[in-house]
């Protein structure tokens, strides 16, 4: 009788806990994600919860322990989405649908976006032809944020001297309703003001003085993880002013020989530096549902070691949704293999060198989406890159299956583009 007893408070006991357990302890939410035209389902998809993410299976579908009412999703090839859940949770009738989408964009520098002219062109063009993406300058070539900024640390090292534009989220609510695509671009570790303001923070010379590189600008330690937290902060800013992407860009060691950091200058520490920083940088833009992009150098899609720059590409490849690698002619020095004169097979230049890329990393070719020139060469024979240089050149981006392609002129000016 005794044991009976004590057998009947035990299931009693297990009752009342069993009712006290918080909800959320035990919803899910499963559901899923499929092409909006096709209604195959999307392998891969980064389903957002909080502050963690699941990827979808091979059918699609994904299952989260969750207490929400909304799931962010995004996948390489699509608009990014955020999705009501209405029916009751433990459900598996959540069909998430995304929207393909191929970004074709026109870069705009730090006085680019705040100048009426500039920006109102690039609207223009965008409206006018099948360009549909801006690239904005987010923390300039020298430092400079255009906008108001959060972060302290922004104000106290001088990058908020000179502000471009008024109003972040005014700006960035009508480029919303324009539907156009927005990427901000972050230069990383070329940064005058934050080496000038922090010197131990800076590349030296091995007299210990603050180097300098050719445009007589600073660049910050990429060991540096104070460096790698405020450009990261300043990526989640942006993603919190509605940003569809965060591109990093001089994400990279500075090409000079001879110069001191904190850590030796060795290939397989700054390559430890580049992806560690790309790393921390996906782990903390997990709530924001940006996609993360870099750009790399050209001959990184070629050179089996770092380049000497930190940049090895089967190593940046599992840390981002997409590789842009600058495949500017009049960049290639020392043209590719059968192709010695870059400006005049600039087709073979792009389409070559992101074939080379993805044998290399084994990736889809929309996990690529390449720079292209959109101005003067200044290597070879001073040719223009007018309309019919630069239909070519997106003709190969295409013709390869990239995910979109950028424009790049540093003025902002590009009245020669294909209208």
């Amino acid at each position: 009788m005794l044991i009976k007893k004590r057998h009947r408070a035990c299931i009693g006991l297990f009752v009342i806990l069993f009712l006290l357990i918080p909800v959320h302890t035990m919803a899910y939410t499963a559901g899923k994600v499929v092409d909006f035209f096709t209604k195959k389902p999307v392998t891969g998809a980064f389903i957002t919860v909080n502050q963690y993410g699941v990827l979808t299976g091979e059918n699609g579908s994904f299952t989260v322990n969750t207490e929400l009412n909304k799931l962010a999703v995004r996948a390489p090839g699509y608009r990014r989405d955020e999705q009501i859940i209405r029916a009751p949770l433990n459900s598996l009738s959540h069909v998430i649908k995304l929207i393909p989408f191929t970004p074709k964009g026109l870069y705009l520098s730090f006085y680019g976006i705040g100048d009426r002219g500039l920006r109102g062109s690039a609207i223009n063009l965008i409206q006018e032809t099948e360009l549909n993406t801006l690239v904005i300058d987010v923390k300039g070539d020298k430092g400079m944020i255009p906008y108001k900024s959060s972060i302290p640390l922004a104000a106290e090292v001088g990058a908020q001297r000179i502000t471009t534009v008024r109003e972040m989220a005014d700006l960035m609510g009508s480029l919303k309703e324009k539907g156009i695509y927005t990427i901000a671009r972050i230069v990383v570790f070329k940064d005058n003001p934050l080496a000038l303001a922090r010197p131990d923070w800076a590349v030296k010379t091995q007299n210990g003085e603050i180097w300098r590189d050719r445009e007589n600008l600073s660049w910050v330690d990429p060991f540096n993880k104070e460096v790698w937290d405020y450009n990261i902060n300043i990526a989640i800013e942006a993603a919190k002013y509605g940003f569809d992407e965060i591109q990093f860009d001089y994400i990279r060691f500075p090409d000079a020989l001879g110069l001191r950091f904190s850590t030796p200058n060795t290939e397989e520490n700054r390559v430890k530096a580049i992806t560690g920083f790309l790393m921390e940088a996906r782990r903390r833009l997990i709530p924001h549902n940006v996609y993360l992009s870099a750009d790399i150098f050209g001959y990184v899609c070629w050179n089996r070691n770092d380049t000497d720059i930190g940049q090895r590409l089967e190593d940046l490849a599992p840390h981002l949704d997409y590789i842009c690698p600058m495949l500017y002619p009049s960049g290639f020095q020392y043209g590719i293999p059968g192709y010695r004169n870059p400006v005049a097979n600039a087709y073979e230049i792009i389409y070559l060198s992101l074939k080379r890329a993805q044998e290399r990393t084994g990736l889809p070719s929309y996990r690529f989406r390449p720079w292209l020139q959109a101005f003067r060469d200044y290597a070879f024979d001073r040719r223009y890159f007018n309309d019919k240089e630069i239909l070519g050149e997106v003709k190969a981006a295409e013709g390869f299956g990239s995910h979109g392609w950028m424009l790049w002129n540093p003025r902002n000016n590009y009245s020669s583009i294909p209208r």
